[in-house]
């Protein structure tokens, strides 16, 4: 893979040998159709090319047809094996050109008007961390009668793999090589995200044996949910091309740590961050607000329903363990779900939300977590007075904490959500996660056989 960034290459005569129009589907994942040189035309560019929505989740059969237009800003290069092809992500409307409201970057995009249209900022500022886990060989399978999953890493799960010396199974925070084995598979993902205009703040080998994490720069919504699908592309890409696989499940292995999706955030007027202040934690009223925001609405379960939109993630969501599963903020805790850096400098403060993981659709992922905080500036809410501990896990008010909850929260409790997301967006996701929750809940589990057979 050899990626670039391709700004003006749409602009003129198409010199590429083919166009790649990349869309989002309802999970989140990247869908593409790819245009021999000799289709790409001026009309082609600015009219787009029509699909059926259906097949990606969104549309009824009988209302499907769409249009994706390229969005010439996020235009890539790609040179490989001999053919260059431009990759770009597409915004979708309707056959009769209007924006149609339930795709990704819609919602993203109305949530980032929003906070304009409200006065409460002039945008929202995210810093993405992407945990995920690699694995040398990976078998899965189920069926009426069976259900079997195995991974296997050169780093070793408690020695049974791994060649000598061995590798601690939760000792490899910031493991230095050769422990970290895979320090050249990061090292080409970052330089590909980098060539791409994906700005990297660093990465890291995690905790967990095979656990890597890479941590991007702060970008505003949209392009920041947009670099996290390119960068998720660009990690499985070369995992495949090195003969790896990789997994952004929040919960792969038994008792080793899950992998989270930490958000840091802040909104900003005149390129100035509104988080700072003199009130508690070093933050302003607004920036208490927004915490506050967040957490009302994690504890309902709404916003849970789309930072953490599957069963797997209440594997990972467990008491006992580092990831946050109760309304709690404080200071430099990494128990809490919302945490104040404490490395900062007072003019630089910032939130971070930990409880959110890579099953996440992210566009709807970051749209919701700003409507669900500027709904808290809006109605001056206050994390304090709603009686949200300290994150020393005393009193906490605790999370639903299975998937069929979160979403009969998500029901209950959506109106701050509709200012970027349509009813009928809503339903789908309702009904989506609804399906999967039966499909997991009703197979029993090689655990159970253990416990009950």
């Amino acid at each position: 893979m050899n990626l670039t960034e391709a700004k003006g290459i749409m602009e003129g005569a198409f010199e590429a040998d083919y166009l790649n129009f990349l869309m989002f589907d309802l999970a989140g994942g990247m869908r593409s159709v790819t245009l021999p040189k000799r289709y790409v035309s001026k009309k082609v560019l600015e009219d787009g090319i029509g699909f059926d929505a259906s097949n990606y989740g969104f549309a009824k059969v009988d209302q499907s047809d769409m249009v994706a237009i390229p969005d010439s800003s996020t235009a890539l290069l790609e040179e490989r094996d001999g053919f260059r092809t431009v990759h770009v992500l597409c915004d979708v409307v309707s056959t009769d050109r209007k924006t149609f409201d339930q795709y990704p970057r819609s919602v993203a995009k109305k949530t980032a008007s929003w906070l304009r249209e409200k006065n409460l900022a002039d945008s929202a500022m995210m810093l993405v961390e992407l945990e995920y886990y690699v694995f040398d060989s990976v078998e899965y399978s189920t069926g009426l009668n069976f259900a079997s999953y195995s991974a296997v890493s050169a780093e070793g799960f408690g020695g049974q793999f791994g060649t000598p010396p061995r590798f601690e199974p939760l000792g490899g925070y910031h493991a230095l090589a050769p422990r970290d084995r895979y320090l050249d598979f990061r090292n080409r993902t970052i330089q590909l995200m980098e060539d791409a205009g994906i700005p990297v703040k660093y990465h890291h080998h995690e905790v967990g044996a095979s656990q890597l994490e890479i941590e991007l720069d702060f970008m505003d919504l949209v392009k920041a949910a947009d670099s996290v699908c390119i960068a998720r592309w660009i990690i499985s890409t070369v995992a495949a091309e090195m003969g790896l696989f990789v997994t952004f499940m929040p919960k792969p292995l038994y008792k080793m740590p899950g992998s989270g999706m930490h958000v840091h955030q802040f909104l900003e007027k005149k390129r100035q961050t509104i988080f700072p202040g003199s009130e508690l934690h070093g933050l302003s009223k607004e920036g208490l607000a927004y915490i506050a925001g967040l957490l009302d609405h994690s504890v309902t379960g709404s916003l849970l329903a789309f930072t953490n939109p599957s069963t797997n993630s209440f594997r990972r969501l467990v008491p006992g363990y580092e990831a946050p599963v109760g309304a709690t903020f404080a200071k430099g805790s990494r128990r809490a779900a919302v945490r104040i850096p404490g490395y900062l400098k007072e003019d630089e403060v910032r939130i971070e939300y930990r409880t959110g993981d890579g099953s996440a659709n992210i566009h709807y992922m970051l749209s919701a977590m700003v409507l669900a905080g500027g709904e808290g500036i809006l109605r001056g809410a206050d994390p304090v007075a709603s009686g949200y501990s300290a994150g020393d896990g005393s009193e906490e008010k605790v999370f639903p904490l299975t998937l069929d909850r979160v979403l009969e929260g998500l029901r209950k409790d959506s109106e701050y959500l509709s200012p970027a997301f349509p009813e009928k967006l809503l339903d789908l996701w309702i009904k989506r996660k609804e399906k999967e929750a039966l499909y997991v809940y009703s197979a029993p589990t090689p655990q159970e056989y253990e416990l009950y057979f």
